[in-house]
């Protein structure tokens, strides 16, 4: 039965490489059949990682007739309000099981399933909607602001209406379930986001005897350069001590240009990075800062561990629950540069055994995430 099952795989959208992405990317992978829908398709900003994932997706990706609209990509955020059209234009009628990959942005979970079973595999409900931090700031135009609280209310309502078509909800992280349960009044499974830790593990700790965590090194950011992932703290935290810090990923909003100027020149902006400049930085960072405010669940810290290096990070959201504090890292409590510094050189004190955040890191493994899913799917 299992075998003939006809599965489809839906995402908001893909214009970038993120958490979201590398999940889908898994799902992919495990569901090789499955054709992916989504609003729209943009492959040549998916920087280092574009010739691998068009090899994989090029010809599975389904888009909407968004990918007529001009400038589409440059218009996400407004779109959202014609997303509900663009999932409904799908048609699933032939479908057994659809696995909507729900970041948070628009609402896919409006399809027409018809007689399949539908399961979100939910990063977040929509940060905009609730009061969390988001990565765009509207709040100093007031009569902007005024208008989208406006708006949002009556998107509240839809996103309530969307979630209720859902017959299984998975939550990246106990945090997100416990958004799920509030805001959608449904219960869920977490199924923590894949990290490929195999491909890690045989160098790690190799890598990591020559880091002198005392003196000297660096500390290293980054991701997405977005607003709410709070880099001008850990910016400020290395300006105020003197320390050097390195900071890779890709700008979002013109984000990018704020952080540079506020930089000392301590600080140094890499860009996006392949995957083996990424496992380097790791390597040599003597800690990863993180001061993402209320995260989801936070990909990169996990990564960070993988590779042995521990994180300093801010006392919220999924990363409180994957980061051990005083054996895997260190938190604050504040979100303020002070609150950062005053971490950083709590670390500095602190010896912490690379061994023991290799191992944290394997509770979150890419093989952990493929079983749960699949036994997930084929039990329903």
């Amino acid at each position: 039965m299992t075998k003939n099952l006809k599965i489809a795989i839906v995402q908001d959208y893909i214009k970038e490489f993120g958490g979201a992405e590398s999940v889908l990317e898994t799902l992919s992978e495990i569901f090789l059949d499955a054709p992916i829908f989504t609003t729209l398709y943009k492959p040549e900003f998916f920087g280092p990682h574009q010739k691998r994932l068009e090899k994989k997706w090029g010809n599975r990706i389904h888009q909407s007739f968004f990918q007529y609209i001009p400038f589409a990509h440059k218009i996400i955020s407004p779109l959202r309000l014609l997303s509900p059209l663009a999932f409904k234009s799908f048609d699933f009628s032939k479908f057994d099981i659809i696995i909507t990959s729900a970041t948070g942005a628009y609402f896919p979970n409006l399809i027409n399933k018809n007689k399949a079973k539908l399961i979100c595999y939910c990063h977040t409900p929509p940060r905009y909607l609730y009061g969390l931090p988001t990565a765009r700031n509207f709040t100093k135009n007031k009569i902007i602001y005024a208008f989208i609280q406006f708006l949002n209310h009556f998107l509240r309502i839809f996103d309530f209406k969307s979630s209720q078509n859902v017959d299984q909800f998975i939550a990246n992280s106990q945090t997100t379930a416990d958004r799920i349960k509030k805001f959608y009044r449904r219960d869920c499974v977490v199924i923590n986001p894949p990290i490929e830790i195999q491909k890690i593990k045989n160098k790690a700790s190799l890598s990591r005897k020559d880091v002198d965590l005392s003196t000297g090194g660096f500390f290293l950011a980054g991701g997405r350069l977005a607003r709410a992932k709070r880099y001008d703290i850990a910016i400020k935290a290395c300006n105020k001590l003197g320390l050097k810090l390195k900071i890779f990923g890709r700008d979002f909003a013109n984000f990018e240009k704020e952080l540079k100027n506020m930089s000392g020149p301590t600080i140094e902006f890499l860009g996006e990075v392949t995957q083996e400049q990424k496992d380097q930085l790791y390597s040599q960072a003597k800690a990863f800062i993180f001061c993402s405010d209320n995260e989801d669940f936070g990909m990169v810290p996990v990564e960070s561990m993988a590779h042995g290096c521990p994180v300093i990070a801010y006392k919220s959201g999924g990363t409180t629950e994957t980061v051990i504090d005083g054996k895997t890292g260190i938190f604050f409590s504040e979100l303020t540069p002070n609150s950062c510094a005053s971490a950083i050189q709590k670390f500095q004190k602190l010896k912490i055994n690379s061994k023991d955040c290799i191992s944290r890191a394997a509770d979150f493994s890419t093989d952990k995430f493929i079983f749960k899913i699949k036994k997930l799917i084929f039990e329903i």
